[in-house]
């Protein structure tokens, strides 16, 4: 299914790389890698390559990376990096960059973590503030995502904990605190992945992939949260949980979840109300050493596809058709030796056509990739913003076309946290196949504010902002 595009990367240097997640800097894309025991990267298209804009800083800064947190914390070539997420914490239109450190498998860590807030030279970490020093998270996690709870546009932090509690922090009022237990997520477990969406009402809900434990459905009631896992059938107690993506599974009945278990067998349920079901076929479920899990429109026919990342072993591609599922070859992104980690779809060169970027570590440097399939049709991509201007991560988008089949009608969910340490970029990728759009539906975190756009374009970015 995809061609080789690793040539747009500027260095394909190896080094032992994990989460990966796609923010905005000047309303243009850039790419943040995580890097274990390595810099972090903050890739940027410049028009020829994707090059490592954390360069550009540190060379005009004529430092490098300032353990008190000055403009080039983001790059931080000591601490081992693993989860990464972006979403604006502090109210002010931009994103910040959260990067989840651990130094130890489970437990405490002798890490903090990164918090980082763009300037004009770089990124600052705010934990390094002596306001927020006390707020640092030294325990050891996995993923992190981004929720606006309660739908004014002001985002905060999800970090999983392994052997530990989860966390939430936030930034309300100019000091960043901690506040899992004052909302409910204080679960403590085998925490792997996130995904964050409206997978249960219509606020942004959390699911949380466990290992050696039920996994747990974090349905938001305004603020503040209650698990709705074994109602809907998706604790799968005795599997050990990695990826995580929400799907369009072309059902009527709203949105689905693609789960990848360790060695053990994945899924794909059907979301909807009452218990939820598992339509994963035979070669879908089959087990296999997951890693992350990748839901997007690779190839612009208006389906949704999954790519399913592995570590030490093929990777798989299943392509949607009509009801049903079916594996598809994955061509040169099969990389059957290949220790992968985390990966994200992402429109990096703006052509309006998706790139698949693929990281992989666990213990061996190797670089990045870079992949793209052949386009069947034109797009349409959806940015829709919060109140003060941000992407707003958690928002529902819904395309309808006059097709008549099942791609009549498509939903994307911008995304706050996905795969398995990761986060796919701020905007919904619709691709349109031999159809015309008819009407864009925005639907935001707060669960009541939509937006409609009628005759939207196509093979452009559309931005819709939040109303007045």
């Amino acid at each position: 299914m995809f061609e080789d595009r690793t040539s747009l990367l500027a260095d394909a240097e190896p080094f032992e790389a994990y989460g990966v997640a796609v923010t905005e800097r000047d309303g243009e894309p850039r790419v943040v890698v995580a890097g274990n025991g390595a810099p972090n990267r903050f890739l940027r298209w410049d028009g020829d390559a994707l090059t490592d804009e954390l360069d550009d800083f540190r060379a005009a800064s004529g430092v490098g990376t300032d353990p008190d947190g000055g403009a080039t914390a983001l790059r931080d070539p000591d601490r081992h990096a693993l989860g990464v997420a972006a979403a604006d914490v502090d109210a002010d239109g931009e994103e910040e960059v959260y990067v989840h450190a651990t130094g130890s498998f489970a437990g405490g860590s002798p890490e903090a973590d990164l918090l980082c807030d763009p300037t004009p030279d770089g990124f600052i970490d705010l934990f390094a503030d002596a306001r927020n020093r006390a707020a640092r998270n030294y325990t050891a996690g996995r993923s992190v995502a981004a929720i606006d709870r309660t739908g004014d546009g002001v985002y905060e932090f999800v970090v999983t904990g392994y052997a530990a509690p989860m966390r939430l922090y936030g930034a309300r009022g100019g000091v960043l605190d901690e506040r899992a237990a004052d909302v409910g997520v204080d679960f403590l477990g085998g925490g792997r992945t996130l995904a964050v969406g409206p997978l249960v009402g219509d606020r942004s809900d959390v699911f949380v992939g466990m290992e050696r434990g039920p996994n747990l459905l974090l349905c938001n009631d305004g603020g503040g949260f209650t698990d709705f896992a074994p109602e809907r059938g998706v604790s799968d107690t005795h599997e050990q949980a990695r990826g995580a993506a929400i799907v369009d599974t072309g059902a009527e009945t709203g949105l689905g979840l693609a789960l990848g278990n360790w060695e053990g067998h994945h899924r794909l349920f059907e979301g909807g109300e009452g218990r939820w079901r598992d339509v994963a076929p035979p070669a879908m479920a089959e087990p296999a050493p997951v890693r992350t899990v990748v839901a997007a429109d690779f190839d612009d026919d208006g389906r949704q596809e999954l790519f399913v990342n592995c570590l030490g072993a093929p990777n798989r591609v299943f392509g949607r058709e009509g009801d049903g599922w079916t594996a598809v070859d994955p061509g040169p992104a099969t990389e059957p030796e290949a220790n992968g980690t985390g990966a994200v779809a992402a429109d990096v060169d703006g052509d309006g056509r998706l790139e698949l970027l693929v990281a992989h570590g666990e213990g061996e440097a190797a670089p990045l990739s870079v992949y793209r399939a052949a386009s069947r049709g034109e797009t349409l991509r959806v940015r829709p913003r919060t109140p003060q201007g941000a992407p707003a991560r958690g928002a529902l988008v819904r395309l309808d076309t006059d097709a008549g089949d099942d791609t009549a009608v498509q939903r994307r969910v911008i995304d706050g946290g996905s795969g398995y340490l990761c986060q796919g970029e701020p905007v919904a990728h619709f691709g349109l196949g031999r159809a015309t759009p008819e009407r864009v539906t925005v639907r935001w975190p707060d669960g009541e504010t939509t937006v409609e756009v009628d005759d939207p374009p196509t093979d452009e970015v559309l931005t819709v902002e939040y109303p007045g």
